[in-house]
Protein backbone atom coordinates (compact mmCIF):
# COMPACT_ATOMS: atom_id res chain seq x y z
CA UNK A 1 0.00 0.00 0.00
CA UNK A 2 1.32 3.39 -0.61
CA UNK A 3 0.55 6.73 1.64
CA UNK A 4 -2.83 6.86 0.58
CA UNK A 5 -5.62 6.25 2.26
CA UNK A 6 -9.55 6.84 1.79
CA UNK A 7 -12.19 8.91 3.57
CA UNK A 8 -15.36 6.95 3.26
CA UNK A 9 -17.46 8.14 5.89
CA UNK A 10 -17.75 11.53 7.53
CA UNK A 11 -19.78 12.41 10.32
CA UNK A 12 -20.47 16.48 11.25
CA UNK A 13 -21.84 18.77 14.42
CA UNK A 14 -21.05 22.16 14.21
CA UNK A 15 -23.09 25.34 15.06
CA UNK A 16 -23.91 25.91 11.73
CA UNK A 17 -24.84 21.83 11.00
CA UNK A 18 -25.67 18.59 12.19
CA UNK A 19 -24.55 16.49 9.36
CA UNK A 20 -21.96 17.29 6.74
CA UNK A 21 -24.42 18.40 4.30
CA UNK A 22 -26.13 20.97 6.51
CA UNK A 23 -22.45 22.37 7.55
CA UNK A 24 -21.88 22.52 3.61
CA UNK A 25 -24.65 24.46 2.63
CA UNK A 26 -24.50 27.11 5.81
CA UNK A 27 -21.11 27.01 4.67
CA UNK A 28 -21.85 28.04 0.94
CA UNK A 29 -24.28 30.24 2.46
CA UNK A 30 -22.17 32.07 4.66
CA UNK A 31 -24.36 31.40 7.81
CA UNK A 32 -22.70 31.77 10.51
CA UNK A 33 -23.65 30.18 14.06
CA UNK A 34 -22.46 32.32 16.74
CA UNK A 35 -24.76 33.72 19.41
CA UNK A 36 -24.73 34.82 23.16
CA UNK A 37 -24.02 32.20 25.21
CA UNK A 38 -27.02 29.96 26.78
CA UNK A 39 -25.75 27.27 28.76
CA UNK A 40 -25.36 30.15 32.07
CA UNK A 41 -26.13 33.10 32.62
CA UNK A 42 -22.71 35.16 31.23
CA UNK A 43 -23.82 38.98 31.59
CA UNK A 44 -21.20 39.28 33.62
CA UNK A 45 -18.00 37.92 31.48
CA UNK A 46 -16.31 40.38 29.44
CA UNK A 47 -16.39 38.22 26.00
CA UNK A 48 -19.97 36.16 25.33
CA UNK A 49 -20.43 35.25 21.67
CA UNK A 50 -19.74 31.76 20.92
CA UNK A 51 -20.21 29.19 17.94
CA UNK A 52 -23.20 26.91 19.65
CA UNK A 53 -24.76 23.60 18.78
CA UNK A 54 -28.28 24.66 19.07
CA UNK A 55 -31.42 21.90 19.14
CA UNK A 56 -29.69 19.21 19.61
CA UNK A 57 -31.29 16.75 21.44
CA UNK A 58 -29.17 13.98 22.83
CA UNK A 59 -32.02 11.64 24.08
CA UNK A 60 -33.09 11.60 20.38
CA UNK A 61 -29.65 9.54 19.40
CA UNK A 62 -28.15 7.92 22.84
CA UNK A 63 -30.08 5.56 25.51
CA UNK A 64 -30.66 6.85 28.97
CA UNK A 65 -27.70 4.68 30.62
CA UNK A 66 -25.26 6.65 27.63
CA UNK A 67 -26.99 10.10 29.25
CA UNK A 68 -26.07 9.43 32.80
CA UNK A 69 -22.46 8.49 31.80
CA UNK A 70 -21.69 10.98 29.74
CA UNK A 71 -20.50 14.39 28.94
CA UNK A 72 -22.16 16.70 26.51
CA UNK A 73 -18.73 16.70 24.27
CA UNK A 74 -18.61 12.91 24.27
CA UNK A 75 -22.71 12.73 23.05
CA UNK A 76 -21.15 15.17 20.14
CA UNK A 77 -18.50 12.30 19.30
CA UNK A 78 -20.81 9.49 19.69
CA UNK A 79 -23.48 10.82 17.55
CA UNK A 80 -21.16 12.57 14.62
CA UNK A 81 -19.55 8.69 14.87
CA UNK A 82 -22.75 6.87 14.29
CA UNK A 83 -23.32 9.46 11.06
CA UNK A 84 -19.81 8.80 9.89
CA UNK A 85 -20.28 4.66 10.56
CA UNK A 86 -23.87 4.80 8.51
CA UNK A 87 -22.15 7.43 5.42
CA UNK A 88 -18.95 4.30 4.98
CA UNK A 89 -21.70 1.46 5.18
CA UNK A 90 -19.73 0.11 8.10
CA UNK A 91 -22.79 -0.17 10.84
CA UNK A 92 -23.91 -2.26 8.10
CA UNK A 93 -21.30 -4.29 7.68
CA UNK A 94 -20.22 -4.81 11.23
CA UNK A 95 -24.18 -6.21 12.41
CA UNK A 96 -23.69 -8.70 9.37
CA UNK A 97 -20.28 -9.98 10.79
CA UNK A 98 -18.53 -8.49 7.13
CA UNK A 99 -15.52 -7.61 8.85
CA UNK A 100 -13.80 -8.33 11.92
CA UNK A 101 -14.30 -5.95 15.17
CA UNK A 102 -10.41 -5.78 15.66
CA UNK A 103 -10.03 -4.54 12.54
CA UNK A 104 -11.56 -1.33 13.37
CA UNK A 105 -9.88 1.07 15.19
CA UNK A 106 -10.82 4.47 17.12
CA UNK A 107 -8.02 7.50 17.33
CA UNK A 108 -9.46 11.03 18.49
CA UNK A 109 -8.97 14.16 20.07
CA UNK A 110 -10.43 15.72 22.57
CA UNK A 111 -8.45 19.15 24.41
CA UNK A 112 -10.76 20.05 27.13
CA UNK A 113 -12.10 17.44 28.41
CA UNK A 114 -15.82 16.44 29.89
CA UNK A 115 -15.94 20.16 31.61
CA UNK A 116 -19.52 20.34 32.15
CA UNK A 117 -20.34 17.28 33.18
CA UNK A 118 -17.24 17.02 35.85
CA UNK A 119 -17.96 20.67 37.12
CA UNK A 120 -21.60 19.37 37.63
CA UNK A 121 -19.57 16.72 39.96
CA UNK A 122 -17.51 18.88 41.48
CA UNK A 123 -20.62 21.67 42.66
CA UNK A 124 -22.15 18.32 44.16
CA UNK A 125 -18.49 16.91 46.05
CA UNK A 126 -18.31 20.43 47.35
CA UNK A 127 -21.62 20.68 49.04
CA UNK A 128 -23.23 17.15 49.31
CA UNK A 129 -20.16 15.18 49.84
CA UNK A 130 -18.02 12.39 48.31
CA UNK A 131 -21.07 9.94 48.50
CA UNK A 132 -23.03 12.20 45.91
CA UNK A 133 -20.01 12.06 42.89
CA UNK A 134 -21.54 10.21 40.01
CA UNK A 135 -19.02 6.83 39.69
CA UNK A 136 -18.84 8.03 36.21
CA UNK A 137 -16.92 10.85 36.87
CA UNK A 138 -14.32 8.58 36.89
CA UNK A 139 -13.67 8.56 33.04
CA UNK A 140 -16.32 11.24 31.88
CA UNK A 141 -13.85 13.80 32.32
CA UNK A 142 -10.65 12.12 30.52
CA UNK A 143 -9.39 13.05 27.43
CA UNK A 144 -9.73 9.64 26.53
CA UNK A 145 -12.97 8.87 27.29
CA UNK A 146 -14.48 9.63 23.13
CA UNK A 147 -12.34 7.07 22.33
CA UNK A 148 -13.67 4.81 24.71
CA UNK A 149 -17.11 5.32 24.35
CA UNK A 150 -17.10 5.06 20.65
CA UNK A 151 -15.35 1.82 20.63
CA UNK A 152 -17.82 0.36 23.40
CA UNK A 153 -20.93 1.28 21.52
CA UNK A 154 -19.91 -0.14 18.35
CA UNK A 155 -17.74 -3.03 19.77
CA UNK A 156 -14.68 -1.83 18.13
CA UNK A 157 -11.56 -4.03 18.84
CA UNK A 158 -8.91 -2.64 16.51
CA UNK A 159 -6.21 -0.30 17.68
CA UNK A 160 -7.51 2.64 20.02
CA UNK A 161 -5.96 6.06 20.90
CA UNK A 162 -5.97 9.54 22.02
CA UNK A 163 -4.18 12.81 20.48
CA UNK A 164 -4.30 15.97 22.52
CA UNK A 165 -2.71 18.60 20.75
CA UNK A 166 -5.36 21.86 21.25
CA UNK A 167 -6.35 23.10 18.15
CA UNK A 168 -3.85 21.17 16.22
CA UNK A 169 -4.84 17.62 18.13
CA UNK A 170 -7.89 16.93 15.78
CA UNK A 171 -5.37 16.67 12.45
CA UNK A 172 -2.92 14.42 14.49
CA UNK A 173 -5.39 11.92 15.04
CA UNK A 174 -6.61 11.88 11.40
CA UNK A 175 -2.31 11.66 10.70
CA UNK A 176 -2.40 8.69 13.57
CA UNK A 177 -5.47 7.12 11.65
CA UNK A 178 -4.38 7.28 7.99
CA UNK A 179 -0.52 5.85 9.84
CA UNK A 180 -2.75 2.48 11.46
CA UNK A 181 -4.68 1.87 8.33
CA UNK A 182 -0.99 1.83 6.65
CA UNK A 183 0.15 -0.26 8.90
CA UNK A 184 -2.57 -3.08 8.31
CA UNK A 185 -5.92 -2.05 10.27
CA UNK A 186 -8.86 -2.13 7.44
CA UNK A 187 -10.63 0.55 9.16
CA UNK A 188 -10.08 3.32 11.74
CA UNK A 189 -12.75 5.52 12.77
CA UNK A 190 -11.25 9.23 13.75
CA UNK A 191 -11.78 12.80 14.36
CA UNK A 192 -11.71 15.05 17.20
CA UNK A 193 -14.85 17.09 18.87
CA UNK A 194 -14.93 19.09 21.85
CA UNK A 195 -17.29 21.35 23.93
CA UNK A 196 -16.41 23.74 27.31
CA UNK A 197 -19.25 25.75 27.83
CA UNK A 198 -20.17 25.89 31.34
CA UNK A 199 -18.72 28.52 33.69
CA UNK A 200 -15.47 27.09 34.40
CA UNK A 201 -14.83 26.45 30.75
CA UNK A 202 -15.88 29.43 30.19
CA UNK A 203 -13.16 31.28 32.58
CA UNK A 204 -10.91 28.74 31.03
CA UNK A 205 -11.12 30.01 27.25
CA UNK A 206 -11.20 33.84 28.59
CA UNK A 207 -7.61 33.40 30.77
CA UNK A 208 -6.11 32.07 26.89
CA UNK A 209 -6.42 36.45 26.28
CA UNK A 210 -7.24 35.24 22.72
CA UNK A 211 -11.10 35.80 22.91
CA UNK A 212 -12.58 38.25 21.00
CA UNK A 213 -14.72 40.58 23.57
CA UNK A 214 -17.08 42.14 19.97
CA UNK A 215 -20.31 42.20 20.59
CA UNK A 216 -21.24 41.96 16.73
CA UNK A 217 -21.32 37.97 15.64
CA UNK A 218 -19.83 39.82 12.19
CA UNK A 219 -16.93 41.25 13.76
CA UNK A 220 -16.03 38.87 16.09
CA UNK A 221 -13.75 36.64 14.36
CA UNK A 222 -11.76 37.93 11.51
CA UNK A 223 -8.65 36.05 10.50
CA UNK A 224 -6.27 38.10 8.32
CA UNK A 225 -7.87 40.81 8.61
CA UNK A 226 -6.50 44.41 9.99
CA UNK A 227 -9.31 44.29 12.49
CA UNK A 228 -8.19 40.91 13.22
CA UNK A 229 -8.91 41.10 17.61
CA UNK A 230 -9.07 37.69 18.84
CA UNK A 231 -11.51 34.50 17.68
CA UNK A 232 -14.97 33.35 18.86
CA UNK A 233 -14.83 29.59 21.12
CA UNK A 234 -17.21 27.13 19.03
CA UNK A 235 -17.70 23.63 19.75
CA UNK A 236 -18.82 20.52 17.89
CA UNK A 237 -16.45 18.56 15.35
CA UNK A 238 -16.23 15.77 12.90
CA UNK A 239 -15.52 11.88 12.90
CA UNK A 240 -14.50 10.23 9.79
CA UNK A 241 -14.27 7.00 8.99
CA UNK A 242 -10.59 6.05 6.81
CA UNK A 243 -10.08 2.78 4.81
CA UNK A 244 -7.74 0.89 2.85
CA UNK A 245 -8.31 2.14 -0.39
CA UNK A 246 -7.94 -1.88 -1.48
CA UNK A 247 -11.38 -2.62 0.93
CA UNK A 248 -13.24 0.63 -0.48
CA UNK A 249 -12.66 -0.63 -3.81
CA UNK A 250 -13.70 -4.13 -2.93
CA UNK A 251 -16.87 -3.14 -1.27
CA UNK A 252 -17.83 -0.74 -4.20
CA UNK A 253 -18.45 2.25 -1.80
CA UNK A 254 -18.29 5.91 -2.24
CA UNK A 255 -14.75 7.67 -1.56
CA UNK A 256 -15.36 11.15 -0.64
CA UNK A 257 -11.34 11.59 -1.27
CA UNK A 258 -8.08 10.62 0.33
CA UNK A 259 -5.61 11.45 3.35
CA UNK A 260 -2.30 11.46 1.28
CA UNK A 261 0.11 13.64 3.43
CA UNK A 262 0.39 14.46 7.15
CA UNK A 263 2.90 16.22 9.28
CA UNK A 264 3.22 17.57 12.60
CA UNK A 265 5.87 20.11 14.43
CA UNK A 266 6.94 22.25 17.65
CA UNK A 267 7.41 25.53 17.66
CA UNK A 268 10.57 26.68 19.83
CA UNK A 269 9.70 27.90 23.30
CA UNK A 270 8.30 31.34 24.03
CA UNK A 271 11.00 34.06 23.60
CA UNK A 272 13.45 32.26 21.22
CA UNK A 273 14.08 34.18 18.36
CA UNK A 274 13.63 31.43 15.79
CA UNK A 275 10.25 31.49 14.23
CA UNK A 276 7.53 29.23 14.13
CA UNK A 277 7.43 25.98 12.84
CA UNK A 278 3.82 26.27 10.96
CA UNK A 279 5.63 26.02 7.87
CA UNK A 280 7.64 23.40 8.02
CA UNK A 281 4.86 21.09 8.94
CA UNK A 282 3.23 22.22 5.52
CA UNK A 283 6.15 21.39 3.80
CA UNK A 284 6.69 17.94 5.17
CA UNK A 285 2.90 17.04 4.73
CA UNK A 286 3.53 18.45 1.36
CA UNK A 287 6.72 16.10 0.54
CA UNK A 288 4.87 13.19 2.39
CA UNK A 289 2.28 13.48 -0.12
CA UNK A 290 4.60 13.75 -2.90
CA UNK A 291 3.00 16.96 -3.71
CA UNK A 292 5.12 20.29 -5.16
CA UNK A 293 3.48 23.76 -3.68
CA UNK A 294 2.06 24.14 -7.54
CA UNK A 295 -0.01 21.02 -7.01
CA UNK A 296 -1.97 22.67 -4.43
CA UNK A 297 -4.99 24.13 -5.39
CA UNK A 298 -5.98 25.22 -2.15
CA UNK A 299 -4.90 26.26 1.30
CA UNK A 300 -7.49 26.00 4.39
CA UNK A 301 -5.71 28.19 6.87
CA UNK A 302 -5.55 28.01 11.13
CA UNK A 303 -6.37 31.67 11.36
CA UNK A 304 -5.81 32.50 14.53
CA UNK A 305 -7.34 35.72 14.41
CA UNK A 306 -4.70 37.79 16.49
CA UNK A 307 -2.35 39.75 14.28
CA UNK A 308 1.26 38.19 15.21
CA UNK A 309 -0.37 35.05 14.98
CA UNK A 310 -1.84 36.07 11.23
CA UNK A 311 1.19 37.47 9.84
CA UNK A 312 2.92 34.61 10.92
CA UNK A 313 1.00 32.19 9.08
CA UNK A 314 0.36 34.31 6.00
CA UNK A 315 4.65 34.56 5.98
CA UNK A 316 4.48 30.46 5.89
CA UNK A 317 1.91 30.32 3.08
CA UNK A 318 4.10 32.88 1.30
CA UNK A 319 7.52 31.30 1.96
CA UNK A 320 6.06 28.16 0.48
CA UNK A 321 3.84 28.96 -2.08
CA UNK A 322 4.94 32.70 -3.23
CA UNK A 323 2.67 35.91 -2.91
CA UNK A 324 -0.56 35.46 -4.14
CA UNK A 325 0.48 31.58 -5.06
CA UNK A 326 -2.12 29.82 -3.79
CA UNK A 327 -6.06 30.61 -2.73
CA UNK A 328 -6.69 30.70 1.05
CA UNK A 329 -9.76 30.09 3.18
CA UNK A 330 -10.93 30.09 7.05
CA UNK A 331 -14.23 28.97 6.78
CA UNK A 332 -14.40 28.44 10.21
CA UNK A 333 -15.29 32.13 10.81
CA UNK A 334 -18.60 30.98 10.80
CA UNK A 335 -17.92 28.25 13.56
CA UNK A 336 -15.58 29.41 15.82
CA UNK A 337 -12.26 27.77 16.65
CA UNK A 338 -13.29 24.22 17.78
CA UNK A 339 -10.33 23.28 19.38
CA UNK A 340 -10.06 19.33 18.67
CA UNK A 341 -12.93 19.83 16.53
CA UNK A 342 -11.66 22.36 14.43
CA UNK A 343 -8.88 19.99 11.93
CA UNK A 344 -11.06 17.67 11.57
CA UNK A 345 -14.29 20.13 10.19
CA UNK A 346 -11.64 21.45 7.99
CA UNK A 347 -10.52 18.52 6.49
CA UNK A 348 -14.30 17.26 5.91
CA UNK A 349 -15.16 20.90 4.80
CA UNK A 350 -12.17 20.53 2.14
CA UNK A 351 -13.37 17.19 0.72
CA UNK A 352 -17.01 18.29 0.37
CA UNK A 353 -14.73 21.31 -1.36
CA UNK A 354 -13.24 18.91 -3.98
CA UNK A 355 -16.44 17.39 -4.72
CA UNK A 356 -18.28 20.66 -5.66
CA UNK A 357 -15.22 22.08 -7.38
CA UNK A 358 -16.08 25.24 -5.23
CA UNK A 359 -13.63 26.94 -2.41
CA UNK A 360 -15.96 28.61 0.23
CA UNK A 361 -15.34 32.05 1.24
CA UNK A 362 -13.39 33.62 4.47
CA UNK A 363 -17.12 35.16 5.74
CA UNK A 364 -17.28 38.48 7.06
CA UNK A 365 -13.48 40.24 6.16
CA UNK A 366 -13.03 43.49 4.61
CA UNK A 367 -9.57 44.34 5.04
CA UNK A 368 -6.59 41.76 4.43
CA UNK A 369 -3.10 44.11 5.03
CA UNK A 370 -1.40 43.85 1.50
CA UNK A 371 1.84 43.04 2.72
CA UNK A 372 0.32 39.68 4.27
CA UNK A 373 0.67 38.59 0.23
CA UNK A 374 -2.23 36.15 0.64
CA UNK A 375 -4.86 35.15 -1.98
CA UNK A 376 -7.45 34.99 0.82
CA UNK A 377 -10.82 34.27 -0.54
CA UNK A 378 -13.77 36.47 0.75
CA UNK A 379 -17.34 37.71 -0.48
CA UNK A 380 -18.20 34.68 -1.54
CA UNK A 381 -17.60 31.35 -2.93
CA UNK A 382 -14.76 30.92 -5.84
CA UNK A 383 -15.56 28.36 -8.28
CA UNK A 384 -12.03 26.58 -9.33
CA UNK A 385 -10.97 22.86 -10.78
CA UNK A 386 -10.03 21.71 -7.16
CA UNK A 387 -7.73 18.31 -6.90
CA UNK A 388 -6.02 18.99 -3.65
CA UNK A 389 -6.47 21.12 -0.68
CA UNK A 390 -3.70 21.89 2.41
CA UNK A 391 -5.24 21.66 5.96
CA UNK A 392 -3.31 23.92 8.51
CA UNK A 393 -4.02 23.93 12.75
CA UNK A 394 -1.98 25.33 15.33
CA UNK A 395 -2.55 24.50 19.35
CA UNK A 396 -1.84 26.96 22.15
CA UNK A 397 1.61 26.08 23.15
CA UNK A 398 3.20 25.35 19.84
CA UNK A 399 1.46 22.47 18.27
CA UNK A 400 1.41 22.45 14.53
CA UNK A 401 0.20 20.14 12.26
CA UNK A 402 -0.85 19.88 8.60
CA UNK A 403 -2.91 17.79 6.38
CA UNK A 404 -3.14 17.06 2.80
CA UNK A 405 -6.55 15.69 1.38
CA UNK A 406 -6.74 14.92 -2.85
CA UNK A 407 -9.89 13.80 -4.69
Amino acid sequence: MNGQVAVTGLGLLTPIGRTAEAHWSSVLAGRHGFSELTRFDSAGYPARLAGQVTGFDAAAHLPGRLLAQTDVSTRFALVAAEAALADAGLDTLLAEGGVDDYDVGVITSNATGGFEFTHREFRKLWSEGPKSVSVYESFAWFYAVNTGQISIRHGLRGPGRVVVGEQAGGLDAIGTARSTVRDGTRFVVTGGVDSSFDPWGWVSHLSSGRISHADDPERAYLPFDSAANGYVPGEGGAILVLEDPASARERGIPVHGRITGYAATFDPPPGSDRPGKLGLAAELALADAGLDPADVDVVFADGAGLADLDRAEAAAIVALFGERGVPVTVPKTLTGRLYAGGGPVDVATALLALRDGVIPPTAHISSVPGHYGIDLVTGGSRPARLASALVLARGRHGFNAAVVVQR
